[in-house]
C-alpha cells in the first residue's frame, strides 16, 4: 500500500507579509529537499496583526505580498511534466471578509495549493477562539474574524499513486477541540486531519500534545499540526519612526512544537515549543521543519483490528434523555 512523506513547517510569523513570504519559501524548498509530497504550514502564515484594523488592512495586501509569491515558489518545482510532480501546499492565510463584513473583519482559512500553484480547496474557520482564561489569555477571535459556516470534504492530494490513495481534511487551531468535527471529517474519507495552529502558550502547555493525540485515536487518522511559534513582531511593517510614535508594548507568543501523530496516537515527528526553539538564520529568518512518512497500510490495519467507526451507535447519542 501507500506511503507518502510529508513535511510539516514552523514559523513566526510577524506583521510584514513579504518576510513571512520569504520564510514560507524556504520552508518549500526544505520539504523539497526533504524529499515531501506536501508541506503543511501554521495558521496566519501570512501575518499576525496588531488588532482589528491591522489585521482588515493587511488582508487587503495578503494576496500580492504573501500568496502570489508563494504560488510561484511552489510551481517553480513544476517541472517534469508528471501530473504529481513537484509539491502540494496546505497554508493558513486571511483575506478579506464578504461583502456583508467587507472592511470590518477577516477570514480566517486554510488553503491547499496544487503542485502548480493552483488553490484547489479552501476552507474557512468554522470554530473561533472567544476565551477568557484565568493567568492565561483573554482574545476574543470574533470580533476580527467572520467565522466559516460548513466543513469541507475530504480530498484526494493528488491524482496518481501514492498521492491519491491519502484524503485530507482541512481544520483550523481551535476547531481541534471538537471531536464533532474530526469524526466527520473521518466519515466523510479522510486519511489525514490537519489542524494549523497559533496556540497560545497557556493552553498549548496544557493541552496541545494531548489534543493531537485524541484527535488520532478518536478519528484512527493521520494529525498534522503545523505551528506559530514565539513571540511575532507585530510592528514588523513599520519604520523605526512610526514603531517609536506607536510605542506599541502589547507582545502575543505562540506555542510551537509542531507535530505529526499517528492513528494509534503515537507522536511521530516533533518540533520545538517557544521556549527552546532553534536560533534564526543569517537573514534572521525563524523557521523549523519535521517530517514523517505516513503510511496507508499501517492506518488501515489500526481501523480494521479496533473498528470504532463500524461500532458507532448515532442513534444513541440523540437527545434521548432530559437534561440533568
Amino acid at each position: 500500500m501507500a506511503t507518502i512523506k510529508v513535511a510539516v513547517g514552523q514559523m513566526c510569523s510577524g506583521s510584514c507579509l513579504k518576510t513571512n513570504a520569504r520564510i514560507a519559501s524556504k520552508l518549500v524548498d526544505m520539504a523539497v529537499k526533504a524529499n515531501a509530497k506536501v508541506l503543511f504550514l501554521p495558521e496566519a502564515a501570512d501575518y499576525i496583526s496588531r488588532n482589528t484594523d491591522h489585521s482588515i488592512r493587511l488582508a487587503e495586501l495578503t494576496k500580492r505580498d504573501f500568496l502570489e509569491p508563494l504560488q510561484e515558489k511552489i510551481r517553480s518545482y513544476h517541472k517534469s511534466g508528471e501530473v504529481d510532480d513537484g509539491i502540494f501546499v496546505a497554508v493558513g492565510i486571511h483575506a478579506p471578509a464578504s461583502c456583508e463584513n467587507r472592511g470590518r473583519k477577516v477570514q480566517n482559512n486554510q488553503l491547499w495549493i496544487s503542485n502548480k500553484g493552483e488553490i484547489l480547496h479552501r476552507y474557512q474557520k468554522v470554530h473561533l477562539f472567544d476565551v477568557n482564561i484565568a493567568n492565561g489569555p483573554v482574545l476574543k477571535e470574533s470580533d476580527a474574524v467572520e467565522p466559516g459556516t460548513k466543513i469541507h470534504l475530504p480530498f484526494k492530494i493528488g491524482k496518481r499513486s501514492p498521492c491519491s490513495d491519502f484524503r485530507v481534511g482541512l481544520a483550523i487551531c481551535y476547531d481541534i477541540r471538537f471531536p464533532e468535527m474530526a469524526s466527520r471529517l473521518r466519515q466523510k474519507g479522510a486519511h489525514i486531519i490537519t489542524y494549523p495552529s497559533a496556540f497560545t502558550t497557556k493552553t498549548g502547555e496544557a493541552h496541545w500534545r494531548a489534543l493531537g493525540r485524541a484527535r488520532a485515536i478518536d478519528t484512527q487518522c493521520y494529525i498534522v499540526m503545523a505551528a506559530q511559534c514565539g513571540s511575532h513582531d507585530v510592528t514588523a511593517d513599520l519604520t523605526e519612526e512610526e514603531k517609536s510614535e506607536l510605542n506599541y508594548s502589547t507582545t502575543r507568543d505562540s506555542y510551537g512544537q509542531a507535530l505529526i501523530v499517528d492513528p494509534w496516537g503515537e507522536i511521530i515527528a516533533e518540533a520545538p515549543n517557544y521556549q527552546n526553539r532553534g536560533a534564526k538564520d543569517e537573514d534572521g529568518d525563524y523557521y523549523e521543519m519535521i517530517t514523517a512518512d505516513l503510511s496507508k497500510e499501517f492506518l488501515y490495519s489500526i481501523r480494521r483490528e479496533l473498528p470504532v467507526l463500524r461500532h458507532r451507535r448515532p442513534v444513541i447519542y440523540l437527545d434521548s434523555y432530559p437534561e440533568r
